[in-house]
C-alpha cells in the first residue's frame, strides 16, 4: 500500500494534481503538495451516474428558465433579503444591474455543477441519486478532478488490473475551457481577453491555472486573474455599450467568477462596487447576478414545492426526470408548511440538516445541532434557512491519501456533475454535460468540500 501510495504522490505532483498548503499571493511564499485523493476509486452504480449525467442539461435549462422569471425571482429575494443581509446585497446589484437599467449584454454563460449523494430506495431495493445541491457560482475542481481520473487510470494500467475498474472518461477540463472560449467567441473582439475573478492567496489555484492555460494553448485566448478589489480600482466602463475596460487599454469578454460566493469576498464596499461594475458592463458574466440568484437554497426548495417545477419545465418526462432525484426540501418560515418543518425538525433534529444561503463549505448544521439551533433563532430568523432530510448513503471502505498519510476506514461519496450553458435571447448555443467530480470523505463528516478539507478527489468505479 506504501508503494502505491508513493506512486500516486509523485504522479500527482509530476501532472499538476496539486493545492497550495497556505494562502500566498505570489509563487514565492506559496507551499505545494499534492491535491488530497483516493488511493482507490469509489464503486458508483452505473445507473446512477448515468441518471446525473442526463440531468445535467435539464438543471442547465432549468436555471436559465427561472432566471428568466423576473417576477419569480423578485417575490423570493423580497423576503429572502430581509432576513439574509448577504443576500440583500446581491439582490441589489439585480437590482441596479437589472431591473433599473437592462443589461446590455444578452449572452449568458452558466458553469454549473449539480452534487447528489447516493440514497438507499427501500421500498424499490434500489440504489438512486438524490441532489445535494445545485451551484451555478464558482464551481470548482473540474481540472483536478479530470486529473484524478487520469490518476487512476495510469496506477490501474501500471499495475495491469485496469480490466477490473470502469472509469468513465472525464472531460471536465476540456469541457469548462470549451464553453468559456466559445462565450468569448460569442462576444466578438479576437483582442478581447477572459478574466477570472479570484480570491487574494487562492489555495486551489493550480485547478484555476489549467482553465488559464488549456483556454491559451488550445484557444489562443488570453484569462487574466482579477481579485474584486483590482476590478475596481482598474475597471472603468466605457462607452455606450458599457465595455468594461481594465486599465485603459484591456476590453473583458468574460467575467468568470471563481470568487464572490461568500460575504468574506467582501470586505468592504470596494468588492461590492466591483461586483456591480462587471454586471453592468457588457462583458459575458459567468455567472450573472440573477444566475448566482437562483442557485440560492431557498429556490432549490421551492423548486421542490408541488406544481413549481412545471412552470419552467412544460416536458412533463422532463419535470419527472428532476423531481425524481429531489429529497425532502422544507420552508422554514412562517407559513404552515414552514410551521410544520419546524416543529417536526425540533421533534426528530437527527432527521435534517438546515441550510443557509452560503457556498463553500462549513455551513449547514446536523443533527442535534438543529434544534439548538432553532430555539435560538426568531421566527423571522429562521427563514433565511432551509430544512432538508439528511441523506444517508451506505458507507464503503475507502483509502484516502491527504499530505502523503494513508486514511483507511467507512467513506461516503458525492458526486457532481458539470454543465455549461450559453443562450443568446432564444438561441442556445450550448447545453451539455461536460464532466464530473466525485468527492469522497470519512462516513464521520458531514461536509464536503475538498477546498475546505472535508474531502478527497475520487473517481467512481462503474458497477
Amino acid at each position: 500500500m506504501e508503494d502505491l501510495r508513493d506512486i500516486a504522490v509523485d504522479w500527482a505532483v509530476l501532472n499538476g494534481l496539486v493545492m497550495a498548503q497556505n494562502h500566498a499571493n505570489s509563487a514565492a511564499e506559496r507551499a505545494v503538495s499534492h491535491a488530497p485523493f483516493s488511493l482507490v476509486p469509489a464503486r458508483i452504480p452505473r445507473t446512477c451516474f448515468d441518471s446525473a449525467v442526463k440531468l445535467q442539461p435539464l438543471f442547465n435549462a432549468l436555471v436559465h428558465a427561472v432566471s428568466s422569471d423576473a417576477a419569480f425571482v423578485k417575490e423570493v429575494m423580497d423576503s429572502l433579503s430581509t432576513v439574509d443581509d448577504f443576500i440583500a446585497k446581491c439582490y441589489k446589484v439585480y437590482v441596479q444591474a437589472v431591473v433599473q437599467e437592462s443589461p446590455s449584454q444578452s449572452i449568458t454563460l452558466g458553469i454549473h455543477r449539480s452534487d447528489y449523494l447516493l440514497h438507499k430506495n427501500e421500498a424499490a431495493s434500489r440504489i438512486d441519486i438524490q441532489q445535494v445541491e445545485l451551484n451555478t457560482i464558482a464551481s470548482s475542481f473540474g481540472c483536478l478532478s479530470t486529473k484524478t481520473t487520469e490518476l487512476h487510470k495510469f496506477l490501474y494500467e501500471r499495475a495491469d488490473t485496469a480490466k477490473d475498474y470502469n472509469l468513465p472518461s472525464n472531460n471536465a477540463l476540456q469541457g469548462l475551457t470549451k464553453g468559456l472560449a466559445r462565450a468569448w467567441e460569442l462576444y466578438g473582439s479576437p483582442t478581447a481577453v477572459v478574466v477570472m475573478v479570484v480570491q487574494p492567496g487562492e489555495r486551489n489555484s493550480f485547478d484555476q491555472r489549467w482553465l488559464e492555460n488549456t483556454l491559451f494553448t488550445q484557444y489562443g485566448v488570453k484569462m487574466l486573474r482579477k481579485s474584486l478589489l483590482e476590478l475596481q480600482q482598474q475597471g472603468k466602463l466605457v462607452g455606450r455599450e458599457r465595455k468594461l475596460i481594465l486599465n485603459g487599454e484591456t476590453e473583458v469578454a468574460v467575467a468568470y467568477f471563481r470568487a464572490g460566493y461568500a460575504p468574506t469576498d467582501y470586505p468592504s464596499e470596494k468588492e461590492w462596487d466591483a461586483r456591480l461594475l462587471v454586471e453592468r458592463s457588457y462583458a459575458v458574466k459567468c455567472p450573472n447576478i440573477t444566475y448566482h440568484l437562483v442557485g440560492s437554497k431557498k429556490i432549490q426548495q421551492i423548486l421542490a414545492q408541488p406544481k413549481i417545477l412545471d412552470k419552467f419545465v412544460p416536458h412533463r418526462g422532463h419535470a419527472e426526470l428532476l423531481r425524481s432525484c429531489f429529497t425532502g426540501l422544507y420552508p422554514l418560515d412562517s407559513s404552515a408548511e414552514g410551521k410544520a418543518a419546524y416543529k417536526m425538525a425540533l421533534q426528530q433534529p437527527e432527521r435534517f440538516v438546515m441550510k443557509p444561503q452560503r457556498e463553500g463549505g462549513g455551513n449547514n448544521i446536523y443533527g442535534i445541532d438543529v434544534k439548538v439551533a432553532l430555539e435560538k433563532l426568531s421566527p423571522v430568523e429562521r427563514n433565511a434557512y432551509i430544512l432538508m432530510e439528511l441523506i444517508c448513503p451506505p458507507p464503503a471502505r475507502g483509502v484516502l491519501v491527504r499530505q502523503g498519510q494513508i486514511i483507511q476506514g467507512d467513506v461516503i461519496s458525492e458526486l457532481g456533475v458539470y454543465g455549461v450553458w450559453i443562450s443568446e435571447g432564444d438561441v442556445v448555443h450550448m447545453n451539455e454535460t461536460v464532466g464530473h467530480l466525485l468527492r469522497t470523505k470519512v462516513a464521520e463528516s458531514h461536509e464536503g468540500g475538498v477546498a475546505a478539507g472535508y474531502s478527497v478527489l475520487d473517481s467512481p468505479n462503474l458497477v
